[in-house]
């Protein structure tokens, strides 16, 4: 019943930006962290980014620091990831999910979304 949806994937220019909103419905998930992962083709999900209940702690990937922004709106039970300057690398599925703790591991949150595809080309 609960659902965690992402959109906004697509196809982007090197350079350019793109942003990704998860929006979650049969629940409020305003007392749960939420964080994003993101999968390439042959490698292991990887922690992108993670957001505290409140909004007011965040914490990122060194891969993509200075470059994607998370952010929530409790209002819409809605996460945000902001991506600008993009690179080939940052070519993924792109995961949403919701955990209890502020982890940097897939295990260490319990609901997902089905995942979007971004591709950034040269």
């Amino acid at each position: 019943q609960v659902q965690l949806v992402e959109s906004g994937g697509g196809l982007v220019q090197a350079g350019g930006s793109r942003r990704l909103p998860c929006t979650a419905s049969g629940r409020s998930f305003s007392s749960y962290v939420r964080g994003w992962f993101r999968q390439a083709p042959g490698t292991e999900r990887e922690f992108v980014a993670v957001i505290s209940t409140s909004g007011g702690v965040t914490t990122y990937a060194d891969s993509v620091k200075g470059r994607f922004t998370i952010s929530r709106d409790n209002a819409k039970n809605t996460v945000y990831l902001q991506m600008d300057s993009l690179k080939p690398e940052d070519t993924a599925v792109y995961y949403c999910a919701v955990g209890r703790r502020m982890g940097l591991r897939f295990d260490d949150y319990d609901n997902w979304g089905q995942g979007t595809q971004v591709t950034v080309s040269s």
